[in-house]
């Protein structure tokens, strides 16, 4: 990136003041003299649309600020629906929420950000994970970017039965779909995915155990709502049943959907079963994400958030040798809510 920041620096003209503000104006006559009336009929031909301005494509002379390199600009939050393939060979349609981004030289101005959107939509009919390269290298190539980045969250539901009674819910797992494309064509996905499950202490377990033998006195360990967030990179298939159940061979403790009276006695047992600290949780799902051999690298992050202490109980590890930021945001901290 250093490189392409001092070429573009090297080779980018000085603002010219004149042209650092380009707001016209009018005066009154002028403004009044206005057609007002919207015109319904006007269809612009080719020609038309050529001689428009194009403020984002203009000369280096309208840079406002210092012509450098911005390392990603983009959309965030723009919403379609698009497919996606669930592992046992259906097809399912979820909105989904696009941050899409690429890198800008020096000399250039902006972007036109509608050519992003436009990529999304040349692939609304096609499923996203297979074609994640394609989306990428599309709008790189259309914003004649060296860089490219990509984010897709969407809400996945899973069908799940209860634990005892014969019933089942749909559970809803928070995903984002990530790629990237760099200059020289490297191509990298990663896919996040939270598990929301109980976490029972075990420290707390034995004290009431011990109130409840050596003094008769009733006691109710504390549990609370948790959250992990897996990060993976990965380059064959991994598909997000899998992780669901990944989350569920290491915690055991996922929380339910449909509750009757038995599945409750059913929860209550097994968060007695597997009881967990924070520190218990990252090495469990370290344990199964070390044995899966299609994960590349991973991260997981896991917040307990107390129902005895004002404050969460927090954890992180990553693979060996892995890529993945260990220092982890107020910001990121903060979004490990279960958001209903």
């Amino acid at each position: 990136m250093e490189e392409f920041i001092k070429e573009d620096f090297d080779n980018t003209t000085k603002p010219s003041t004149k042209h650092n503000n380009i707001i016209t104006s009018y005066s009154t006559e002028k403004r009044d003299s206005f057609n007002r009336k919207y015109d319904r009929d006007y269809n612009p031909s080719k020609d038309d649309i050529e001689s428009f301005p194009d403020l984002q494509n203009g000369p280096s002379s309208l840079i406002q600020g210092s012509p450098v390199a911005i390392h990603q600009v983009g959309i965030h939050n723009f919403r379609l629906p698009l497919k996606y393939k669930t592992r046992d060979g259906d097809s399912i349609t979820l909105e989904t929420k696009v941050t899409g981004s690429v890198s800008l030289a020096a000399h250039k101005k902006g972007i036109n950000m509608s050519r992003i959107m436009r990529s999304f939509y040349e692939f609304k009919q096609d499923y996203v994970f297979d074609n994640l390269h394609q989306i990428l290298l599309k709008y790189k190539d259309n914003l004649d970017s060296f860089d490219a980045k990509i984010g897709l969250n969407f809400s996945y539901p899973i069908l799940k039965p209860s634990l005892r009674s014969n019933n089942s819910g749909y559970q809803y797992y928070k995903v984002t779909l990530e790629g990237d494309i760099d200059k020289i064509g490297n191509f990298n996905k990663y896919l996040h995915f939270d598990f929301v499950y109980s976490s029972a202490c075990p420290c707390s377990f034995e004290l009431a155990e011990h109130a409840r033998k050596n003094r008769n006195q009733a006691a109710v360990p504390h549990s609370q709502r948790s959250v992990a967030r897996i990060s993976i990179k990965f380059e064959d298939i991994v598909w997000i049943e899998d992780l669901q159940e990944l989350c569920q061979r290491a915690l055991n403790t996922e929380t339910q959907v449909v509750v009757k009276r038995e599945d409750e006695m059913a929860f209550a047992e097994l968060n007695g079963s597997y009881l967990k600290f924070v520190e218990d949780a990252t090495r469990l799902l370290y344990e199964q994400l070390q044995e899966d051999k299609r994960v590349l690298d991973f991260r997981v992050i896991c917040s307990h958030q107390e129902s005895l202490h004002s404050h969460d109980a927090i954890s992180v590890i990553t693979a060996p040798n892995s890529k993945f930021c260990t220092n982890i945001s107020h910001e990121l901290w903060s979004s490990l809510i279960h958001i209903s």
